[in-house]
């Protein structure tokens, strides 16, 4: 969303909680989950993609799947594919049952044809005691395109379907409320005014440079800062970005 700004203003706003808290906060949470963990468990990353989170399990045994299918401008930081353990179907691993003590599956259930299939296959690949960290959007625009199937993933939808695969002691959470999400769409409005990347003709863009020279102040710094202090007044966070799950598979 903030590669068109300028890059070192753009690797700031990249790694700040208040103008990109949907990756930074869910980051954190992964890290914070992974503090938990005992040293030498088995973990499967699925849709692993270019490994961002490898560095959270030094301490475990870290295993990846992935399609592998998109190009490196459609992936975290275009970094390209990381090391990919598994080349498959989501929904298809080619692993024995009972395997794994962790899975991790962060905003992939968008990007699979079948994610009920593949909430089944992570059941069957977990141990029994074994725990899934999972996160998918409840709101985004269309990316990774052509992969992108489903949005709006809610509590109820991981309740239901986590619980029929076998899966007890759920904690869903919010990441973020609607201000915080409002605040994040408002960096991707400053980010589409943008004059040398509009599509309008040289006359409009013309027009647009001042306007947007004038509003990036407030787009990109002064309502990001108000909505992340105002985010405390959501209390119900139905319009949070999505949500962030820990689910364990049940003896």
């Amino acid at each position: 969303m903030l590669r068109n700004l300028p890059g070192a203003f753009t690797r700031r706003l990249k790694q700040s909680r208040i103008f990109n808290f949907n990756q930074v906060e869910r980051d954190s949470w992964i890290q914070r989950q992974t503090s938990e963990l005992r040293d030498g468990l088995l973990v499967l990353d699925i849709g692993a993609g270019n490994c961002p989170y490898r560095k959270h399990f030094s301490r475990c045994v870290y295993k990846t799947q992935d399609f592998a299918a998109l190009p490196p401008d459609q992936l975290r930081d275009h970094s390209g594919y990381d090391r990919i353990d598994y080349v498959c179907d989501a929904a298809d691993i080619p692993v024995p049952a009972d395997q794994f003590d962790v899975v991790v599956c962060t905003e992939v259930l968008e990007h699979v044809p079948e994610p009920i299939q593949v909430i089944r296959e992570i059941a069957r690949v977990l141990k029994p005691g074994g725990k899934l960290l999972l996160t998918a959007p409840l709101g985004s625009g269309l990316h990774q395109e052509p992969y992108h199937y489903y949005g709006g993933y809610t509590p109820y939808w991981y309740q239901k379907f986590l619980t029929q695969a076998g899966f007890a002691e759920l904690r869903v959470e919010p990441n973020g409320g609607f201000f915080k999400h409002y605040g994040q769409e408002s960096v991707r409005f400053a980010r589409m005014l943008t004059p040398w990347k509009a599509t309008a003709p040289w006359p409009v863009r013309l027009f647009l440079l001042p306007v947007w020279l004038i509003s990036l102040p407030w787009f990109v710094l002064c309502l990001p800062l108000a909505c992340h202090l105002l985010d405390r007044l959501d209390l119900e966070k139905k319009f949070t970005i999505g949500y962030n799950v820990v689910a364990i598979k049940a003896n």
